[in-house]
């Protein structure tokens, strides 16, 4: 039987969020947002086996939100790196130290401050993956006109043409391994572009616009609006 995975990316510490405490920990709809992520997965027809990636001082703050407000949904804990990159490659580790990798495994990775992403878009991109599509993305296309450039030289360009990119970003797992031993690269702004270094090429599905990453303040009110509207 095949294995899924989901590592979710919850060692940042939300700087723009102008709080102490990082995102992922703040409450949305009365209780923590990363609370709200491992649900969807959790309730995600795909059976994952959920990781988390924390920073290592929030490690007993985690157990104790987690007693706190009795979560007990089943996921491992690692400890994240300085880095995006170091923090998946932790997780990757993990899993290969806890885990047989087999050739037709799934490996997912998700942003923690991203609550509001479907079961049902989890479900496609993981069956997707199933059907040898090797390495994809959920993106939606912009909805405002774009310009490439600067601020004192900038170009106009077709936005039918841009995509901007969501998580979970779902890969098969011998590939993502391999791809997680190279070095670190600073072009290196997701899972995708880990995987495009060693040319492989990405398939897009479409996303959702609800799937909104929580990075400002506003952001939390606008998640709570779509939770209050889906009820």
């Amino acid at each position: 039987m095949n294995n899924n995975f989901a590592i979710i990316v919850a060692a940042g510490t939300g700087s723009r969020m102008a709080s102490n405490l990082p995102k992922q920990f703040m409450l949305l709809d009365g209780k923590p947002i990363l609370m709200h992520t491992i649900a969807k997965f959790s309730n995600a027809d795909v059976n994952a086996k959920i990781i988390i990636v924390l920073s290592e001082d929030m490690m007993n703050y985690w157990e104790e939100l987690c007693l706190e407000y009795h979560f007990d949904i089943p996921h491992a804990v690692c400890v994240g790196g300085n880095s995006r990159f170091q923090s998946v490659k932790n997780a990757t580790s993990f899993i290969q130290s806890h885990y047989h990798l087999l050739e037709n495994d799934v490996i997912a990775v998700h942003d923690a401050a991203r609550p509001l992403v479907s079961t049902s878009l989890i479900e496609q991109l993981f069956q997707a993956c199933h059907s040898k599509q090797a390495a994809l993305i959920p993106a939606v296309q912009s909805s405002n006109s774009v310009r490439l450039g600067n601020q004192e030289q900038s170009k106009s360009i077709d936005r039918n043409d841009v995509w901007l990119v969501q998580t979970p970003q779902v890969f098969e797992a011998t590939l993502f391994q391999k791809a997680y031993e190279q070095e670190e690269d600073s072009n290196f702004t997701d899972d995708a572009s880990v995987i495009e270094k060693m040319s492989n090429s990405i398939t897009i599905i479409p996303g959702d616009y609800k799937n909104i990453k929580i990075t400002l303040p506003e952001d939390i009110a606008i998640a709570q609006y779509y939770l209050n509207s889906s009820n």
